[in-house]
C-alpha cells in the first residue's frame, strides 16, 4: 500500500482565550524537507510539530502552519513596535529603490498592521505552557486527517502505476514472442554469412570466422534483457504491496526498466522488436512521472 507524498488537512480548535487553524501540506520532494511558519513566542512549539511531523512522514516536501488569534473575550492584540519598525524601514527601502521611475501604490494603515509579526497575540510575560499543550492536542489528528489524505492519493496512483506494470508485463511477454520467433530466421541469416565470408576470404581461419559470427548472435540475443524485465515487473509488484516508504526504490527500479528497453531496441534487429521496445520506453516514462509522487 503505497503513500503519495501529496497531501492536505486543516483542523480548528479553541482554548484559552485563542482561537486557531493548523494546516499541513506537502508535495513530493527527494527526502524528507519539514518546513513551518508558526508563531515564534511559543517556546517549544517549533519542536513538537518537528517531532509529530517528522514520525508521520517519510519522504517529501511538508510545509505545516498555525494562525492563532485571541477571541473577542480573550483580550485585544498588542503591537510589536520593532516589528513595526522592521517593516517601514523595509518599505522605505523599497520606495527608495523604485524611485527610478516606478510608481508604487502607498499603503494603508490597515496594510501594514496585517504584515505578518506587526500585531501579537501575546502579552510579554505570558506563560506559553498551557497553550503549548491546549495546541500540540490537535497535533495528532492533523497528521491522521493528513496522512488520511496521502492514503488516498497512494492508492490512486498505485492503480495507476499497476496498470502501467500489466502494459509493460504485456510488451514484455510480446518481446520474448517475437525474440523467440526471429531465432530460426537470425541462425539462417548467420549461415549466409558465413557461407559469403568463406566464398571471399580465400585462407580464412573457419574456426575463427565462427567464433565472430556467433559472438555477433550473442550481441543480439535479447533474452536476458526480457527475463530482467519480467524479474522487475514481479519487484514492482512486490514494491506496491509493501507498507514501507517504497518511492525511493520504484524510482531506482524505473531506471533499470528504462535501461533494459534501450538495450532491448539496440540489439532487436527486428522492426517489431523495434516497436515493442518503444513502446515498452514510453510506457516506463509514464510510470517513471507517477513513481516520483511515491512516498
Amino acid at each position: 500500500m503505497v503513500k503519495s507524498m501529496t497531501g492536505f488537512a486543516t483542523i480548528r480548535g479553541e482554548a484559552l482565550g485563542f482561537c486557531w487553524v493548523w494546516e499541513a501540506r506537502s508535495v513530493n520532494a527527494r527526502g524528507l524537507d519539514i518546513r513551518l511558519r508558526l508563531p515564534d513566542w511559543i517556546d517549544g512549539l517549533d519542536q513538537a510539530v518537528r517531532g509529530v511531523l517528522g514520525k508521520a512522514v517519510a519522504r517529501g516536501n511538508v510545509s505545516a502552519s498555525l494562525k492563532l488569534v485571541r477571541d473577542a473575550a480573550g483580550g485585544a492584540e498588542r503591537l510589536d513596535e520593532d516589528a513595526l519598525a522592521r517593516a517601514l524601514t523595509q518599505m522605505a527601502g523599497i520606495d527608495a529603490a523604485a524611485a527610478a521611475g516606478l510608481t508604487l501604490a502607498r499603503p494603508s494603515a490597515a496594510d501594514i498592521l496585517g504584515l505578518r509579526g506587526v500585531l501579537t497575540s501575546e502579552s510579554p510575560d505570558e506563560d506559553t505552557a498551557p497553550l503549548l499543550a491546549a495546541l500540540t492536542v490537535d497535533l495528532p489528528e492533523l497528521t491522521t486527517a493528513f496522512d488520511a489524505m496521502r492514503q488516498a492519493e497512494g492508492r490512486a496512483l498505485g492503480q495507476v502505476i499497476t496498470g502501467q506494470l500489466d502494459r509493460i508485463a504485456a510488451l514484455t511477454a510480446e518481446a520474448a514472442d517475437l525474440a523467440e520467433a526471429r531465432k530460426d530466421q537470425t541462425a539462417a541469416r548467420l549461415r549466409e554469412n558465413l557461407a559469403r565470408v568463406l566464398d571471399n576470404a580465400e585462407g580464412a581461419d573457419e574456426a575463427r570466422v565462427a567464433q565472430e559470427l556467433a559472438m555477433i548472435a550473442v550481441k543480439t540475443d535479447v533474452t536476458e534483457e526480457i527475463d530482467r524485465l519480467q524479474a522487475h515487473v514481479q519487484a514492482a509488484r512486490d514494491l506496491l504491496a509493501s507498507r514501507d516508504a517504497v518511492g525511493r526504490k520504484l524510482d531506482f527500479l524505473a531506471q533499470e526498466f528504462n535501461r533494459e528497453a534501450n538495450t532491448l531496441c539496440s540489439k532487436s534487429q527486428s522492426p517489431d522488436l523495434t516497436r515493442v521496445g518503444l513502446d515498452l520506453k514510453a510506457t516506463i516514462d509514464q510510470m517513471r512521472e507517477q513513481v516520483q509522487n511515491v512516498e
